[in-house]
């Protein structure tokens, strides 16, 4: 019996009992009764549409060959579906790949499409048919080379396919992060200007004296030349923001501790905002520097907003160079930069978890020489990944040093680790212990990817509870 209570009722005869219907079909129509005179037993089997007559993963032990009626074989997929890749009616005969090829047990299931009746021989009379029948094998060896070829031209499209899918949705996963900073960037940019007009019209109507005038265009013009300072270890940051604020709240300036950290991200140092202590009295210094925080800020936002359109452009020739199969111009990268770059982008998403990033930059010196395109893809999905897996208030962790010839980098979470079961499965695609709708588990592969055939190099991972290590060493050239 089959499943739902679609019956198959097979019979054991001599093929003498069938007459001439056998020769009628493809296979035997060559041939005549006395060649098959070494093949004498076969089964007739009566099967009901909608029947299983094959089921997948059974062992393959018989060639079959339809004599009324049709049939269709159906594949198996990951997701527990079934694909319909062919079908045999009236004539046709099917199951000589397995028999020939030495395979084990059936690939797919066959059903029957219609009620059908059919033949079929044990691998014993197969073979006999084979060696006695050359007829008969001349259409089997055929049938069996175009089913071959016809799985191999099917299996090539779909490996492109999957080919375009992953290439897709990485593509989608690494656009996310830039677009939605250049999106957080503008917002809060609309509120700096405002911030910024309203200092200005209050600070606009004193009149300024020649000193003043030419101290604030230096400042305005120190602003304006560049988006960020050389990037600093967690410690040289936090000490020259303290020394930052305590000039400022010396020099009587408003908001002292929550403008320094604008300041000194853009580079400035206490000794450059002199001018402006001597040039103004206290009242319209604070309003002056705090008219400088907000423009800063002004100019860092549109920096990351450049940087995320920078980078959606990055991925979109990277793109075109995987298309097109381009090679790079060599270039130097500055490790330390694109792991700031990096943390600048996923500040937001670090400040709402309330996620602290220390970094200890030992790196000396810090950059590449390289073709290798995507670096800054392997900061972000590491230390995204990071930040997803910190409890909020927790610490991640960024370290760089040298090896003989290799620059390291580790990024290192205080999460509750990656269990042993999985750990063997973290870098393959479309794996993801998220919950759906959360991750595509692309991140991880996307990383080794790029590390391993773009740069040449490795990546290691450790983890246990509250200390989970991915370890980035790639070659200085």
């Amino acid at each position: 019996m089959s499943e739902d209570g679609k019956s198959i009722e097979i019979e054991s005869i001599l093929l003498t009992d069938l007459g001439d219907v056998l020769f009628r079909t493809r296979p035997f129509s060559g041939t005549s009764a006395d060649a098959l005179s070494g093949v004498q037993h076969a089964e007739r089997v009566f099967a009901k549409a909608g029947a299983y007559i094959v089921e997948s993963g059974v062992p393959a032990r018989y060639y079959w060959v339809v004599l009324e009626g049709k049939t269709y074989a159906e594949r198996p997929e990951k997701d527990g579906s079934w694909t319909r890749v062919g079908f045999a009616q009236s004539g046709e005969g099917f199951g000589e790949v397995p028999l020939l090829t030495g395979r084990t047990l059936s690939l797919f299931r066959i059903l029957a499409e219609t009620d059908s009746t059919l033949i079929r021989f044990d691998e014993a009379e197969f073979w006999n048919m084979m060696a006695c029948c050359p007829t008969v094998r001349a259409v089997i060896l055929a049938d069996m080379a175009q089913r071959l070829q016809t799985y191999q031209v099917e299996a090539l499209h779909r490996e492109k396919l999957i080919s375009l899918g992953t290439l897709a949705a990485g593509l989608m996963h690494e656009l996310h992060n830039p677009g939605s900073a250049a999106k957080r960037a503008s917002s809060q940019l609309r509120e700096n200007l405002l911030r910024l007009q309203q200092i200005s019209l209050r600070h606009g109507s004193k009149p300024k004296t020649p000193e003043q005038l030419d101290c604030m265009r230096c400042l305005l013009e120190r602003t304006v030349a560049g988006c960020k300072a050389p990037a600093m270890s967690s410690l040289e940051q936090s000490d020259a923001e303290e020394a930052m604020a305590e000039w400022l709240a010396a020099a009587g300036v408003e908001n002292a501790f929550n403008i320094a950290p604008a300041l000194v991200g853009i580079g400035f140092k206490p000794e450059e905002l002199e001018c402006a202590r001597a040039a103004f009295d206290v009242s319209s210094l604070s309003d002056s520097l705090n008219w400088l925080e907000a423009l800063v800020s002004s100019v860092s936002l549109v920096c990351a907003i450049e940087e995320s359109i920078s980078r959606v452009s990055d991925l979109v020739m990277a793109v075109k160079k995987f298309a097109y199969d381009e090679r790079m111009v060599g270039k130097e990268i500055d490790v330390h930069d694109s792991l700031q770059s990096t943390l600048t982008i996923l500040g937001h998403k670090l400040r709402t978890r309330s996620v602290s990033a220390e970094k200890v930059f030992q790196a000396s010196p810090s950059t590449l020489r390289t073709r290798g395109p995507g670096l800054s893809q392997v900061w972000t999905n590491l230390i995204d990944n990071a930040v997803d897996a910190s409890p909020d208030g927790g610490k991640i962790t960024i370290s760089t040093w040298t090896e003989p010839g290799i620059l390291a980098v580790s990024i290192a979470d205080q999460g509750k680790g990656i269990e042993p079961d999985v750990l063997p499965h973290i870098f393959e695609a479309f794996f993801t212990t998220k919950p759906q709708g959360s991750g595509t588990g692309l991140g991880l592969e996307i990383v080794n990817r790029i590390v391993t055939q773009k740069f040449g190099g490795t990546v290691d991972v450790e983890s246990k509870p509250g200390n989970t290590k991915f370890t980035v060493r790639l070659p200085v050239t």
